[in-house]
């Protein structure tokens, strides 16, 4: 029989750094993410038109700024986009009218991203009754035609473009709603589900803390 003396044994420094590190979920996703070529051209695409929309007008002519002696012109060194029949600089009215466009699609996706996995993952996770009214309500939100409801909202409460956050926000969620619900129905039946309610864990840190990272 083969016999080990200690000053054969690798150092415990070494056995430790040879140990394979975990990774969390939020690197699991980062990593997929990556591996998505189109994803990550279009999230530089994303970060550039946002870097450029943000300090761009810092650099630019004002988009304020009229000259009715030069009315509409094409593109040259001043006037990269040209100009508009006032006078007024293309380039800059374009990137402040795009830090609107991002403002309105980030906040409002954030707004539907937060309300449809809080409700579809509360659907998921209760099941039954609980389920039934949740995704029935979402059914009939369903039903509503978009533009007409933006169009209510504005008749009661005039323009504001917080409203408008909260018109795309209250219907956008509806498709997220059902794809986590989905999902969570899935992973609630798994087994560390299950060990995380065998040691007492609450509902809440059930869903928030083991569900929904795993729903990432």
């Amino acid at each position: 029989m083969l016999s080990l003396s200690p000053s054969d044994l690798p150092p415990a420094d070494a056995t430790v750094a040879q140990l394979e590190r975990g990774s969390s979920l939020w690197s699991d996703a980062l990593h997929r993410l990556r591996k998505n070529r189109l994803a990550v051209f279009g999230a530089i695409v994303l970060l550039t038109l946002s870097l450029l929309c943000l300090f761009g007008p810092i650099f630019s002519q004002s988009y304020q700024e009229q000259n009715l002696d030069l009315g509409a012109t094409p593109p040259s060194a001043e006037h990269w986009l040209g100009t508009d029949t006032l006078g007024r600089d293309l380039f800059s009215r374009v990137l402040y009218g795009g830090r609107i466009s991002l403002t309105v699609g980030l906040v409002a996706t954030f707004v539907a991203l937060t309300i449809g996995v809080t409700y579809g993952a509360v659907a998921g996770f209760f099941g039954g009754k609980t389920d039934i009214v949740m995704m029935r309500i979402v059914d009939i939100l369903y039903a509503l035609p978009f533009t007409i409801f933006v169009i209510l909202l504005m008749v009661f409460f005039g323009r504001n473009i917080v409203l408008l956050f909260v018109a795309i926000g209250a219907v956008e969620w509806l498709t997220m709603a059902r794809i986590v619900r989905s999902q969570v129905m899935a992973i609630k039946k798994m087994e560390f589900i299950e060990a995380a309610r065998s040691l007492g864990f609450g509902r809440r840190r059930i869903i928030f803390r083991h569900i929904l990272p795993n729903v990432l």
